[in-house]
C-alpha cells in the first residue's frame, strides 16, 4: 500500500515474544493487501503527501478530544481539505493541529464508560481488535501503556491512522490491516479490547477464543456488544439490522456469559449497560451520510425501521484464567 510503512510494529516488537509470530503476521498481512487491492489507495496516498512537516508537534492523549497542537503556524484551510479528503470518519473526536474532527461516533463517551472499570493500563501491553481509525489506541497511550496494536482491514481507516501518525512523534501505537482471524494464538497481550465487533461474526464463540488465545494467562478481555432484552438466547436478524449489513446474532447478557464460561473465563463482570443515543452516534460534516437518527422507527425509537429492538450495548470484563 502507498505511504503505508507498518515495519515500525516489526521493529518495536521483534525483541519480544510477539516477535516469534512477525512470520505468521507477515504472511496474514500479504495475504490480506495483496489479494484485496483497494482502487483509492493512490488517492489516499496522495492525501499522506499534502500533509505538513513539522518538526514539533504536542500530543494530549489524555483529553474526550485527542488533539495534536503546534506553534508553528500551517495553512489549515489546506489541512481540513486533506483530512476531509478522508471522509468519513466514523471514530472521534479529533483536534488536529487547530482542525476539530467531529466523527460519527462520540467514541469518548464509550471510553468513559469503559475506563472506571479496567484494571490499570500503565506498562500494559494492550490489543484493539476492530480500532477503525485508532482512537481508542491514542486514549490507551494517554493510560501509559507500553504498546497499542490496532487491526482492522478497512483500509480507510489505516489511512487515517498513518495520517495522524505522520503528523507527530513516533509513538507505541500501530495498526495493522488485519481481522481477529489473523491473529496467532500468542498469548501475549495484557488487555484484549473487542468493542462493537461480536454481533458481526457468524461464529461468536471462536471469535472470543481467538481474543482469549491472543491473551496472556490471568489478561483481562473487554468486551462490547449490542444485547438484546429478551427471552431466547439471542436475535438473528433477517437481513439488516439498523441498515447495518453482517449482524449475526444480538446476543442477550446471560448468553454472553454462557459464551464466556465456555471458553473458560474467570471473574465474567458486566460493568456497563447503556442505549444508544442519537448524540452519541450521528451524521456530521465529517461523516456526511445517514446514520442513528435514520436508523431507529420514526414513530418509535425504541424499535430500528426494521422493527427489532433499538441499539442498547454493554460493557463486559473477563479474565483468562493463570
Amino acid at each position: 500500500m502507498p505511504g503505508i510503512n507498518l515495519e515500525p510494529f516489526f521493529e518495536q516488537t521483534k525483541g519480544l515474544e510477539l516477535g516469534q509470530y512477525h512470520n505468521f503476521l507477515r504472511q496474514a498481512l500479504a495475504s490480506r493487501i495483496g489479494s484485496r487491492p483497494h482502487g483509492r489507495d493512490q488517492e489516499w496516498y496522495q492525501l499522506l503527501n499534502t500533509l505538513p512537516q513539522l518538526s514539533r508537534v504536542d500530543a494530549n492523549f489524555k483529553v474526550d478530544q485527542v488533539s495534536l497542537s503546534t506553534a508553528a503556524g500551517i495553512d489549515q484551510a489546506a489541512l481540513r481539505k486533506t483530512l476531509m479528503g478522508l471522509h468519513p470518519w466514523r471514530k472521534g473526536p479529533f483536534n488536529i493541529l487547530g482542525v476539530e474532527v467531529h466523527a460519527e461516533w462520540r467514541s469518548d463517551r464509550k471510553w468513559q464508560r469503559i475506563r472506571p472499570h479496567l484494571s490499570t493500563l500503565k506498562g500494559r501491553r494492550v490489543l484493539d481488535v476492530g480500532t477503525g481509525n485508532g482512537y481508542f489506541l491514542y486514549r490507551m497511550l494517554g493510560e501509559q501503556v507500553d504498546l497499542a496494536l490496532g487491526i482492522d482491514p478497512t483500509r480507510l481507516f489505516l489511512y487515517q491512522f498513518q495520517a495522524l501518525q505522520n503528523l507527530q512523534a513516533e509513538n507505541n501505537a500501530f495498526l495493522l490491516p488485519l481481522t481477529d482471524e489473523d491473529l496467532p494464538p500468542c498469548q501475549f497481550f495484557d488487555t484484549v479490547f473487542s468493542l462493537g465487533v461480536l454481533y458481526h461474526r457468524r461464529q461468536p464463540v471462536q471469535h472470543l477464543q481467538r481474543l482469549i488465545s491472543a491473551l496472556r494467562p490471568g489478561g483481562e478481555l473487554v468486551l462490547e456488544t449490542l444485547i438484546i432484552n429478551e427471552a431466547s438466547k439471542s436475535l438473528k436478524p433477517t437481513g439488516r439490522y439498523a441498515q447495518m449489513r453482517n449482524v449475526w446474532l444480538i446476543p442477550t447478557l446471560k448468553y454472553i456469559k454462557e459464551l464466556l464460561q465456555q471458553c473458560a473465563c474467570e471473574d465474567i463482570k458486566v460493568v456497563d449497560v447503556n442505549v444508544t443515543s442519537t448524540q452519541e452516534q450521528r451524521s456530521t460534516e465529517w461523516m456526511r451520510f445517514q446514520s442513528l437518527a435514520d436508523f431507529l422507527d420514526p414513530e418509535d425509537s425504541s424499535k430500528t425501521i426494521e422493527g427489532y429492538p433499538a441499539p442498547v450495548r454493554a460493557v463486559i470484563i473477563a479474565t483468562k484464567p493463570d
